[in-house]
């Protein structure tokens, strides 16, 4: 099956699955829970979740398996953007197409729904079935540190103090490490431990993880120049207007677009000991960088 069509296949799984626990849900208050669903079901590429089951079919394993898992991070990932959106971070109007959420419940409410589907996650995560419990603790902590003071949430109180400053690369690295990237790691080794990874196997896909969360980060600040606002689905011009660093402003368009191939090409590499089983890996980073061409 073809990159795209496997893609899609298991987005329609995510918004299935997705649906499903909201379903369950018998809410104390219905705005709250109208709020959470009005961002977590706005749609989105669900790449976290996606990569997870890829990591797993990486290893021979059959990912989809693990959705119960992939829903998880990918309400901690709604949670971190309906944060970020707020008047006190970004202050941007639109995600994904659509009025952010706090434009359209308030900054208290959206808050609340945010805080509301970082701790459903977890809850979530532990209902993965066929899973032993000394695995699924491992990826429940994985899932802890990236999402933590370690991780995004770190990444995201940098990003804020480092507003209206002109930084260096390694600070901005340490950013996107944290708020973009830890996510992405989170979610490929995660899948690799359910699919029950060796030590050496591990090492591979978290530098995959690693370089393509890099690869990823600089499209996104590509796109943020150039990019269709349309098609990518939230404002172009954002970092400018918030005075941010970004991989074009501290070296250049054509830097920026060299440094996102060089970066797609060391993630495919760190998979050469991978078989056909790893090629919606290898494809899906080099399509992630071809969009800014």
């Amino acid at each position: 099956m073809k990159l795209k069509e496997l893609w899609k296949e298991r987005q329609q799984m995510v918004e299935s699955a997705l649906a499903g626990e909201l379903n369950k849900k018998s809410p104390i208050d219905k705005t709250l829970t109208e709020s959470m669903e009005y961002s977590l079901m706005a749609g989105g590429k669900r790449l976290r979740p996606v990569l997870l089951m890829a990591a797993a079919d990486a290893l021979g394993a059959d990912g989809t398996k693990f959705l119960k898992t992939g829903i998880a991070i990918e309400m901690i990932h709604t949670y971190s953007l309906i944060h970020d959106d707020l008047p006190a971070m970004d202050d941007d109007d639109y995600r994904r197409g659509k009025l952010t959420n706090h434009k359209v419940y308030g900054a208290g409410m959206a808050t609340l729904a945010g805080d509301a589907l970082l701790t459903l996650a977890f809850e979530v995560m532990l209902r993965q079935d066929g899973v032993d419990a000394d695995t699924l603790v491992k990826v429940v902590r994985e899932m802890s540190v990236a999402a933590g003071p370690d991780g995004m949430v770190g990444g995201q109180a940098l990003d804020v103090e480092s507003e209206n400053k002109q930084i260096d690369m390694d600070t901005m690295r340490l950013v996107h490490m944290g708020k973009t990237g830890a996510l992405f790691r989170a979610a490929i080794r995660s899948g690799a431990t359910l699919a029950g990874a060796t030590e050496a196997q591990l090492a591979a896909l978290t530098e995959y993880a690693d370089k393509f969360g890099l690869a990823f980060q600089i499209t996104d600040d590509i796109l943020d120049v150039i990019g269709d606002e349309a098609v990518i689905g939230k404002p172009v011009g954002s970092d400018e207007k918030n005075h941010k660093s970004t991989y074009v402003t501290l070296t250049s368009l054509e830097e920026a677009k060299k440094l996102a191939q060089e970066t797609a090409d060391e993630a495919v590499a760190a998979l050469k000991d991978f078989g056909p089983e790893a090629d919606f890996l290898r494809e899906l980073v080099s399509y992630l960088v071809d969009r800014n061409k």
